[in-house]
């Protein structure tokens, strides 16, 4: 009897625990979310790495991205997105190829630039995970699980600067085996960018294919 009543004891503190773990974590979530939704635009440059040991697969650029609101401009691997709040453009200079969607998204599983502050709103459960020292900051990460069951994305880590409330990293593990990291190199706010950053000018792109999937 002693022993069925210490299981159940040390499983009810074990569900309490974890439910204000989900509790800090959605808190701090939260704070992220309203500090960046206050910047009137976002800056930032960052490192992209794509690691899968399985495969062989070892890649890692660079890239920027400038955000306002739910419009944004991302610069990786050569190409150049657009999204102008409604309709998306991906122009690759080296396939003389433009692309226009209204879909912001390619894939279901990927989160976008202007998704990476709300992205945990919906389908995923959560909970506060290490906190880490890089370079004398304060690093908190909270764990994201998949509420679908069929979602390729296995977990995602978000490391966010305890003192600043910025995003320091995102890293998405696959249930494939592939990680890819997002780190930010620098983190800018409220600069000033031109009227038509998010507006693309399809006179800049002639003699490219345009490629309109709607």
């Amino acid at each position: 009897m002693m022993k069925q009543i210490l299981i159940v004891c040390t499983f009810i503190m074990s569900t309490f625990g974890f439910a204000q773990s989900a509790e800090k974590a959605e808190a701090l979530l939260n704070d992220v979310y309203s500090k960046a939704k206050a910047y009137e635009n976002i800056s930032i440059d960052f490192k992209y790495a794509l690691n899968n040991s399985a495969e062989n697969i070892n890649q890692e650029t660079r890239g920027n991205v400038i955000m306002e609101g739910d419009k944004y401009l991302l610069n990786i691997l050569g190409v150049t997105r657009i999204f102008d709040g409604k309709t998306l453009y991906t122009i690759s200079p080296e396939d003389e190829e433009v692309t226009i969607s209204s879909n912001n998204t390619e894939d279901e599983n990927t989160i976008t630039p202007s998704q990476m502050l709300s992205f945990y709103k919906e389908g995923y459960s959560y909970e506060m995970d290490i906190i880490q020292d890089v370079m004398g900051r304060k690093i908190q990460y909270i764990k994201l699980n998949p509420i679908d069951t069929n979602s390729e994305i296995k977990q995602v880590l978000l490391g966010i600067d305890a003192k600043t409330k910025h995003i320091y990293n995102l890293i998405e593990i696959g249930k494939n085996g592939t990680k890819t990291t997002l780190t930010v190199n620098s983190f800018k706010t409220n600069e000033p960018i031109s009227k038509t950053l998010f507006t693309f000018d399809e006179s800049k792109y002639e003699g490219y294919y345009i490629n309109r999937l709607d």
